[in-house]
């Protein structure tokens, strides 16, 4: 953890924060590495059922650091050098993604570039009516990274995705829950508490269950066939009736009580 970085974990629930307030949580070296790191352990820590990304100071992030490109950091690497770097801290995204747990995002304030990104790389997103949303990149002459152009692809289609990015208009949470870019659109002020409270409840609900239905999910979005998606749900079903919480759930659900569920 450092003090760009800000890393809690409560009964299961991993919350990392995003603090540059000064900056608007712009991505600098040392945020993107914590960020990469803090995933790849969140992936692996069976301690964390959900994670939970969001920023601090009333905003999500900006993506990268304008400034910082313009004083030219990172210009004396060689153009091989500067893509194997990039394609190392574009990995945060593919944890926030992959891994075999709830991934949500609370989105207030600037949410662009890079941050878009890091958004959109999770499975669920939360967001202010007032939050400003925007690929960006191509208003400062990028193409894009951390996976925007995939995970808006996937949400929305490739249509879609080209007006966003070609044209980089600034969408209201608002306008972006009406299109489909966010899970649930909030009043302002009432953001964090419901992401909060949505994050909590998945991460207190049958982990190893939520983890084979995005395994799920992915075959499908990864051009599985239908054959393949068939045989991926039949195994993945089959081992989510071998866990604990499934049988906590049956025994709760003839008992009429709420299941407890342990993660495993």
């Amino acid at each position: 953890m450092s003090d760009e970085l800000i890393e809690e974990l409560t009964d299961g629930l991993l919350v990392l924060t995003m603090n540059r307030p000064e900056r608007r949580n712009a991505l600098s070296p040392g945020l993107i590495e914590g960020l990469r790191n803090a995933c790849a352990r969140a992936a692996q820590d069976p301690e964390v059922r959900a994670v939970l990304l969001t920023g601090a100071g009333g905003h999500f992030c900006v993506g990268g650091d304008v400034k910082a490109m313009n004083e030219g950091q990172g210009r004396h690497l060689s153009v091989g050098e500067r893509v194997q770097n990039l394609r190392d801290r574009m990995s945060a995204s593919q944890y926030l993604h992959e891994m075999s747990k709830p991934t949500i995002a609370a989105i207030e304030g600037s949410c662009a570039g890079a941050g878009l990104s890091l958004a959109l790389a999770c499975d669920l997103r939360i967001c202010a009516e007032d939050a400003k949303l925007t690929t960006a990149f191509a208003k400062v002459g990028l193409s894009g990274d951390f996976g925007g152009t995939y995970f808006l692809t996937c949400l929305l289609g490739g249509a879609r995705a080209r007006e966003l990015y070609l044209t980089s208009p600034v969408l209201t949470g608002k306008e972006a829950a009406d299109i489909g870019l966010v899970t649930r659109v909030l009043p302002a002020g009432e953001t964090q508490a419901a992401a909060r409270d949505l994050a909590a409840s998945l991460a207190a609900g049958p982990t190893l269950t939520l983890g084979r239905i995005k395994d799920n999910i992915a075959e499908a979005e990864n051009g599985g066939s239908l054959t393949q998606c068939f045989d991926r749900e039949a195994r993945n079903h089959t081992l989510s009736a071998t866990t604990a919480d499934h049988k906590e759930a049956a025994a709760a659900f003839v008992e009429k009580r709420a299941p407890v569920f342990t993660g495993t």
